[in-house]
């Protein structure tokens, strides 16, 4: 379900393209309202995915992406050995330890957006099999790339979360709107 983005303040395209990433996230977050760990955690169909996971790799995504912009490390090292790890709570994760997470790392990427000198300014792919060799990508093209990717798995969250117990994003919402999140309002 789209919700309205309100306009950004002529020539801000940072904020426009944070406002756009922010409104994406939301519907992510939305998706869990209301669900215990063990409900968000579910597999409604034969995916693999799960509201909880959904949250988790948008999370961890958001966070390696915005470290490799950063010339750093992603926090969390994914190879074919852990990479179903990436989205499912494995341990002592929760959801809202996933969404305190996340918090963290949107509020990370808002500061780097806006601290870096250019949108233009770029940064070297790391060197795997499914990037271009030597392959670069600017600020703008990362940002983008990440409201792609959240949007993406919005998607997927609406229908996981409409099969889950029929809510649509319509009622979503409007729950958001009761019920603050660890976000404040989803």
């Amino acid at each position: 379900m789209v919700t309205h983005v309100p306009a950004e303040e002529y020539g801000d395209e940072r904020g426009a393209l944070l406002a756009f990433l922010e409104e994406q996230r939301g519907g992510i977050r939305r998706a869990v309202l209301g669900l215990t760990d063990e409900q968000a955690s579910s597999r409604p169909s034969v995916s693999e995915l799960s509201l909880a996971g959904l949250v988790k790799h948008a999370a961890e995504v958001e966070q390696s992406w915005i470290a490799r912009a950063r010339g750093e490390e992603p926090a969390v090292q994914r190879d074919p050995s852990n990479w179903h790890e990436c989205f499912a709570l494995v341990g002592d994760e929760t959801v809202a330890s996933q969404l305190a997470y996340w918090e963290k790392v949107a509020a990370a990427t808002e500061e780097f957006a806006r601290s870096v000198p250019s949108l233009d300014d770029t940064f070297a792919l790391p060197d795997q099999p499914w990037f271009p060799p030597e392959g670069r990508v600017s600020v703008r093209w990362v940002l983008l790339h990440l409201i792609r990717e959240t949007a993406r798995h919005a998607g997927h969250a609406d229908i996981i979360r409409e099969s889950l117990d029929g809510k649509t994003a319509f009622e979503l919402v409007a729950l958001s709107q009761e019920q603050p999140t660890a976000f404040g309002q989803a």
